[in-house]
């Protein structure tokens, strides 16, 4: 069992299926030692969208569940990347994070949200993991979603 393998089941993440694309895209792209995993929403491992995670942050969309939400898509980034390098061993780095938080335009706190991706991805890559990042509030997102987030990662 690889390390990070090893610390999703210390942490007791079991990586979905990778979600297939919606329209004509295609999931992940590698391009020498660097692989950009689209968008991916808050799948569940069921890959369906819950209930308690369709609508607008600051109206039906606690701040707590936006967090739980981002989470999941951090979970989703990992399950794309490891199909995209087979060993999560070979990411050196988590590069870059996208947030877009489908949020009431009087809703500021689109950053601590997003915390709930950036946090995961310290916990399982440790120093790897920390990243630059953009956090964006969106008007809509595919299926409801309160919040979808991409990825760049440095593999070997």
């Amino acid at each position: 069992m690889s390390a990070v393998d090893k610390k999703l089941q210390d942490l007791g993440i079991t990586l979905p299926n990778p979600a297939a694309p919606v329209a004509n895209y295609v999931p992940f792209v590698r391009t020498g030692n660097l692989v950009v995993i689209s968008g991916q929403l808050c799948l569940g491992q069921d890959g369906k969208l819950a209930d308690a995670h369709k609508g607008k942050l600051g109206a039906e969309i606690s701040p707590e569940l936006g967090q739980q939400a981002a989470r999941l898509c951090a979970i989703n980034l990992l399950a794309q990347l490891k199909a995209a390098v087979g060993d999560l061993d070979n990411v050196v780095r988590c590069v870059r994070l996208g947030g877009f938080i489908n949020a009431l335009p009087t809703f500021a706190a689109l950053a601590p949200v997003m915390n709930g991706a950036s946090d995961l991805m310290v916990e399982v890559l440790g120093d790897a993991g920390r990243h630059a990042r953009s956090t964006i509030g969106v008007a809509e997102l595919p299926l409801d979603a309160c919040v979808e987030v991409e990825g760049m990662f440095e593999v070997k």
